[in-house]
């Protein structure tokens, strides 16, 4: 006598589709913000984004030649940017955000 074998019963899955809403770009980087008094002397006094004030300021800094040449990670400060930088003369790319942060306020 045969065995009868029982079929496994095979699970059907179905795909759910999920409605995509397009994300709306920038959100808390695209809120203008207003430049103090120090930063307002390279950037302007027009409230803006803060990517457009990282943006301004690469410009300031291309423009002036402050870059350092042999670490391009370094920016040399002038006299208007030593007061965004805290004093400091030399700053990393990094460190600089940081430091120009503390010079916006939210309006």
């Amino acid at each position: 006598m045969k065995k009868k074998t029982k079929k496994k019963a095979t699970k059907t899955t179905k795909k759910t589709t999920k409605k995509t809403t397009k994300r709306k770009a920038g959100g808390a980087f695209m809120a203008p913000l207003q430049p103090s008094e120090a930063l307002a002397k390279v950037v302007g006094t027009k409230a803006i984004p803060r990517t457009e004030v990282v943006k301004k300021l690469w410009q300031y800094i291309k423009k002036n030649n402050l870059q350092d040449p042999k670490n391009r990670r370094n920016v040399k400060a002038d006299a208007n940017l030593t007061k965004v930088f805290n004093g400091k003369s030399v700053v990393s790319m990094f460190e600089m955000t940081k430091l120009v942060s503390k010079h916006l306020k939210s309006i």
